[in-house]
Order: structure tokens, then C-alpha cells, then sequence
């Protein structure tokens, strides 16, 4: 394995089921005051960037189990690659703002990673990849970066979503 090599496809299912357990850490992060959690879901992205799926133990746990309980379905890797990379910025920022105290900017920050994993859990709606297409129809990412997300000829517009 390539270090910091990122699949260039990846099981949509699998990745909301990650979504899914963001959601549930951050959820009980916050009910809970636990400041440390946010710091183990910024680590945990960190790894899915890096390496994907397979070196994060959430990672790992939501193929196998997305893979036993359906049918996979393949989307490109990259938008997913720079969704987890918006994940680490937003939590890792979280996590400073709540080590050093300024616990409204860092709840705050987790409440936006909550409702946008929540919006890949339930309705399979990516907004870092929905970010990522319409960078890369301004051009500011290269056309063969995301086959599935560059705009189509005469179109104008990239795909609502990866």
C-alpha cells in the first residue's frame, strides 16, 4: 500500500455509515462534555484522508458492515477524500477552541460537523462533494480529478452530488 494512497472509488454505504458514526461520537461528545471525543473523530478523519478507509478502525468496521448488509455501491473517491479533509479542518479546530476554553465556538463548530454528517447519514447528501464538483466545474481542481464530477459537455454545471 502507497502511503497516504486514497481508493479512487469508494462504497457510498459505507461511507454514510462512517457519517453515521460521526454523528453518534460527536453526539455523545457533546451531551456529554467529553472534549476528547472531538479529538478521536479529528484523528479518525485525519486517517481517512491519509489512507481511506482501511487504517481507520471506524473506517474498517463500516465496509465490513456495509458490505454484509448490502450491495455496494461505488462513487468516486476524491469529493469523499476532500469531505473527510473539510471533517478534519472543522474538527480539529473544534478541538482546539475546546482544549482552550472557548467552548461555545467549539460546541458550535461540532453542531455544523453533526448536522452535515447527519445530512450523509440519512439522505446520502455529501456536502464536502457537493463543494468539490463545484470546484472543480470553476476549474479550480483539474477535470480529471473526479470523472463523475466534472461538468458535462454543454452542461455548464457539475452533478448535484457524488
Amino acid at each position: 500500500m502507497a502511503l497516504f494512497h486514497f481508493p479512487s472509488q469508494v462504497n457510498e454505504r459505507a461511507a454514510r455509515l462512517v457519517a453515521v458514526g460521526v454523528v453518534l461520537t460527536l453526539t455523545l461528545a457533546l451531551v456529554s462534555n467529553v472534549h476528547w471525543l472531538v479529538a478521536v473523530v479529528a484523528f479518525g478523519f485525519l486517517l481517512r484522508v491519509a489512507w481511506g478507509p482501511k487504517v481507520s478502525p471506524l473506517g474498517r468496521i463500516a465496509v465490513a458492515l456495509a458490505g454484509e448488509l448490502w450491495e455496494q455501491r461505488p462513487v468516486s473517491g476524491a469529493p469523499k477524500r476532500f469531505a473527510q479533509a473539510v471533517g478534519v479542518g472543522f474538527s480539529a479546530v473544534a478541538s482546539v477552541l475546546l482544549f482552550t476554553g472557548h467552548v461555545v465556538f467549539g460546541w458550535s463548530l461540532v453542531g455544523v460537523l453533526v448536522a452535515f454528517a447527519s445530512l450523509e447519514a440519512g439522505a446520502g447528501f455529501c456536502a464536502g462533494c457537493f463543494v468539490y464538483a463545484r470546484l472543480q466545474a470553476r476549474g479550480w481542481l483539474p477535470a480529471d480529478a473526479c470523472v463523475d464530477c466534472a461538468p458535462k459537455p454543454n452542461s455548464g454545471s457539475a452533478p448535484d452530488a457524488v
